[in-house]
C-alpha cells in the first residue's frame, strides 16, 4: 500500500498517474503466473506440481482479479481520497535490482521440487508485483509513504503513543548515527488541524526522549531537499482522528519556498522550487536565456545567484529584475529569438502562457536539438488540454526531451497550478 501526497485539488491527476501502475504490473504478474503455472506442470512430478500450485492459486486469483480490473476508472474506484491525498493498495519495491531479483526468482519457479521452496512461491510472487517508484519518477505526487501503518485515536496521547510504539519496534536492529527526518503533515484545507498534530508531535517527542534520548536529539522536523528515496519518520493525518506512518518515503523534490519582496512575480517561487528538484541551481558566471521573462521573476531568481541573464520578452520587466546590472532585457519575440551562432546558454528558461504544443514544437525541439543551452527549466500549461496525455507525450519515443535531453524530470510544483514543470540536462551529442 502506498499514501501518495499531492497539492490539494488536484487528487483525480494524482489517482489518474497511479492507476495504470497497478493496471500494469497486476496484468504483466497475471500473464507470468500463467506461464509459470504451465512451466510447472510439465517440469515437476505431479504430487509436487500439485503442492507448488495450490500455494500459488491465492496470488493467481488476486491477479486475476486485478486484471479484470485494468481500466483507469475502475482501478481508480479502489482507490481512497482526501485534499490532496490518494491512499492505493498499490505495493512498492525499493531499487531496481530488487525488482530485477524478484522477477530472476520468479521464472525460476518451474524448477521447484522441494516443499521448502514451494512454500516461498507466494512472497516470491509479491516481491515481483511491486514497482520502484525511483524508475518510475511521478510527476503530480509531491511524496509517497512507502507501506504505511494506519492508526486512530481520540486524543493527542493515544495518537502520540501509536506513533511512537511504531516507530521504535521498527527501530530493532537499527542504529540511528545521523540526522534523521521526522515529517508530521496534513491537509491545509482542514480548518484546526494543524494545532491538533503540533500537540500529536509534541507529545510523541516527549515519549521518544524517555525512550530513546540519543535518536530524539538527532531527529530533523523538515523534509529532506532533493528527489527520492528518504528514511526516517514520515507522518500524516488525514483528519483528526486517524494517520498514516511511514519509515520511508519516496520524495519528488516540490517544496514550498520563501518569498522575496523584490521579486516581480509570483512564478518567482516556482524556478525556486525546480532548481531542487534538478539538483542545481545557476552559478556566478553562468549565462541563462529566460525566454518570455516579463515581468522578470526567473530572471530575477538567477540573477540574484550572481548568473548573467538575457530576458527576452516584449512586455517590461519590473521589481527587483528592472534595471538589475546583471540583466540584459530584450524586447523580442520568445518564439523567434535564437542563439547566436556557436553560442551555448548555460541554462533555458521558458515559462510562457501559451498552448504547450507550441512550445514544444518551437522552442524546446530547437533549442535542445540544436544544443543552444546545457540545462533548462521550462513551464507547460496544461489548463485546455489533458494533462495525463500531456504527460505521456513529454516522456514518449518522440519527445524532444526524450531524445536531446540526457536527463530530465516532470513534475507538478508546490507553486504550479494547471501546469507543469520540466528540467532537465541537454545531451552533448
Amino acid at each position: 500500500m502506498i499514501l501518495a501526497l499531492g497539492q490539494a485539488g488536484f487528487e483525480d491527476l494524482l489517482a489518474l498517474e497511479l492507476a495504470p501502475l497497478r493496471a500494469e504490473h497486476s496484468t504483466s504478474s497475471f500473464a507470468k503466473a500463467t506461464e509459470d503455472r504451465s512451466n510447472i506442470q510439465r517440469s515437476t512430478p505431479k504430487s509436487e506440481a500439485d503442492s507448488i500450485l495450490n500455494k500459488s492459486e491465492q496470488v493467481e486469483r488476486v491477479d486475476l482479479n486485478a486484471l479484470e480490473a485494468c481500466s483507469t476508472e475502475k482501478t481508480q474506484e479502489s482507490m481512497e481520497r482526501g485534499p490532496g491525498w490518494v491512499l492505493t493498495p498499490l505495493r512498492v519495491e525499493h531499487s531496481t535490482s530488487s525488482f530485477a531479483k524478484a522477477t530472476e526468482d520468479r521464472s525460476n519457479i518451474q524448477h521447484s521440487t522441494s516443499k521448502s521452496e514451494a512454500d516461498s512461491i507466494q512472497k516470491k510472487h509479491e516481491k515481483v508485483e511491486r514497482v520502484d517508484l525511483n524508475a518510475l519518477d511521478l510527476a503530480f505526487p509531491h511524496a509517497v509513504l512507502l507501506e504505511p501503518m494506519e492508526v486512530r485515536g481520540e486524543s493527542v496521547n493515544a495518537l502520540a503513543q501509536q506513533i511512537a510504539d511504531f516507530f521504535m519496534k521498527s527501530l530493532r536492529d537499527e542504529r540511528v548515527e545521523s540526522a534523521w527526518p521526522c515529517v508530521f503533515a496534513c491537509p491545509a484545507e482542514i480548518v484546526g488541524l494543524g494545532r491538533r498534530i503540533s500537540g500529536v508531535e509534541k507529545a510523541f517527542h516527549e515519549t521518544l526522549k524517555k525512550k530513546l534520548s540519543r535518536v530524539a536529539k538527532l531527529a530533523v522536523a523538515a523534509t529532506p531537499r532533493g528527489a527520492g528515496p528518504a528514511r526516517g519518520l514520515f507522518v500524516f493525518f488525514s483528519d483528526f482522528g486517524r494517520a498514516f506512518v511511514a519509515r520511508e518515503a519516496w520524495l519528488g523534490g516540490q517544496r514550498r519556498m520563501a518569498d522575496d519582496e523584490a521579486a516581480p512575480s509570483r512564478s518567482f517561487l516556482k524556478v525556486e522550487e525546480a532548481y531542487g528538484v534538478l539538483g542545481r541551481e545557476p552559478q556566478p558566471g553562468e549565462t541563462v536565456c529566460d525566454l518570455g521573462a516579463a515581468p522578470g521573476g526567473w530572471s530575477y531568481s538567477a540573477a540574484q545567484r550572481g548568473a548573467r541573464v538575457v530576458a527576452v520578452d516584449n512586455g517590461p520587466l519590473k521589481g527587483g529584475a528592472l534595471g538589475h546590472r546583471q540583466i540584459e532585457h530584450r524586447c523580442e519575440d520568445a518564439f523567434k529569438f535564437t542563439a547566436k551562432d556557436g553560442e551555448v546558454f548555460d541554462w533555458l528558461f521558458c515559462d510562457l502562457l501559451e498552448e504547450p504544443h507550441q512550445v514544444l514544437n518551437h522552442i524546446v525541439e530547437p533549442w535542445l536539438a540544436r544544443r543552444w543551452c546545457r540545462r533548462f527549466v521550462i513551464n507547460l500549461k496544461f489548463g485546455h488540454v489533458d494533462a495525463m496525455a500531456l504527460l505521456a507525450e513529454l516522456r514518449a519515443p518522440g519527445s524532444p526531451l526524450v531524445a536531446h535531453a540526457d536527463s530530465f524530470r516532470v513534475r507538478h510544483l508546490y507553486h504550479d497550478r494547471e501546469e507543469l514543470t520540466v528540467v532537465g540536462t541537454v545531451s552533448a551529442h
